[in-house]
């Protein structure tokens, strides 16, 4: 699953082309991890990556939410997703995903873009939350062969022709959409290790 991407481009230049808002001296990493700000198309558009997971110790005693930040296409009828399916679709701007290759411990970075593009649109949803205020997550199908040899999972990249029918189709429409993407993809094998660079600060 898609735990990191990245998003370079300026951010006069994501509000032209994605009509997003990032906010008045909003401040917003190139990098985004789970719980951490990133940009959308949608209201508050500087917003945490990640829905929020209630969860409780072995006493019962509540514990710090669990950020999850990618929903698969076949869970979206279930009820932790199913009402910002159904009404909350957003665009999330991306200039490439990463994922972890390698040998566990040894992980390096291998970076995923769309060929020819400098941003392209990844399908989202996001919910008003208590823990981050308005939060969202990347929506996930079957991996194409490209990056078969490294996770079998991918974002849902949106055509830009198809990003009206993802914002404003029926859920039956948006649904149609979940597709694995069949455009060429660049990829980019690093030598860098995987959460090298993380974020040690907490969203809030």
């Amino acid at each position: 699953m898609c735990k990191l991407y990245r998003m370079t481009r300026a951010p006069g230049k994501i509000v032209r082309l994605f009509g997003a808002r990032g906010g008045a001296g909003a401040n917003f990493a190139a990098e985004v991890y789970p719980g951490y700000p990133g940009r959308r198309r949608g209201p508050d558009a500087g917003s945490p990556k990640g829905f929020p997971l209630v969860l409780k110790g072995k006493h019962g005693q509540p514990l710090k939410p669990k950020p999850v930040n990618n929903a698969r296409e076949d869970k979206l009828g279930t009820s932790f997703w199913r009402p910002s399916f159904e009404r909350r679709r957003c665009l999330i701007p991306v200039t490439a995903w990463a994922e972890a290759e390698g040998i566990k411990g040894q992980m390096t970075r291998t970076g995923y873009s769309l060929a020819g593009e400098e941003v392209f649109a990844v399908a989202g949803l996001w919910r008003p939350t208590e823990e981050w205020g308005a939060a969202y997550s990347m929506v996930m199908v079957d991996g194409c062969p490209q990056m078969g040899d490294v996770h079998d999972r991918m974002p849902v990249v949106l055509a830009r022709e198809n990003w009206e029918q993802w914002l404003a189709g029926t859920p039956a429409e948006a649904f149609a959409l979940c597709q694995t993407c069949s455009s060429a993809l660049a990829v980019d094998r690093t030598a860098e290790r995987w959460g090298a660079g993380r974020p040690t600060a907490t969203s809030g």
